[in-house]
């Protein structure tokens, strides 16, 4: 950004972290048409518990209240897979659970038989600025120096 580059108003990484959740429920739905894993594959998948559409026992929330990571090796089934999110059955310590995940709650897709890995901005609901106070430390205006000698770059884009 000190290029005098404009922001863009295409939001691309947002397309792109898309794209790539597609290749998350692409595997998963081949996964799921074959009826298991080939091979030595096996997948971790981490995702927020607490984000839109997904829907896991409350003791699971309770253990994992923000993330949660699933592996999806030897034991799992009801693998059911759409446009927008999975379904799929895990025993947690002994205990059968049924879990839907949206694609958009997940950060973490991990294949470590062939170590392939995607990370993930969570998309936590409406894009909407948080409230901010007024800075402290805000003062009188200072004069810009004009030699160039004191540039500073700052980025004011939104935390993610």
């Amino acid at each position: 950004m000190s290029d005098g580059m404009p922001d863009s108003l295409i939001p691309y990484d947002e397309i792109v972290q898309e794209a790539l959740r597609a290749v998350v429920g692409r595997v998963l739905g081949s996964v799921a048409s074959n009826g298991g894993l080939p091979g030595d594959h096996h997948f971790y998948i981490t995702f927020k518990t607490q984000a839109p559409g997904v829907d896991i026992p409350q003791r699971l929330i309770e253990r994992f209240p923000d993330e949660m990571t699933i592996v999806m090796q030897n034991r799992f089934w009801d693998l059911l897979v759409d446009d927008s999110k999975f379904s799929i059955g895990l025993s947690f310590n002994q205990v059968p659970s049924k879990l839907v995940i949206p694609y958009s709650a997940i950060t973490g897709f991990h294949d470590p038989a062939v170590n392939f890995e995607l990370r993930f901005q969570a998309q936590e609901g409406p894009d909407e600025p948080e409230p901010q106070d007024s800075a402290e430390n805000d003062g009188p205006s200072v004069a810009p120096v004009e030699d160039g000698s004191n540039v500073v770059s700052v980025d004011f884009k939104r935390k993610k």
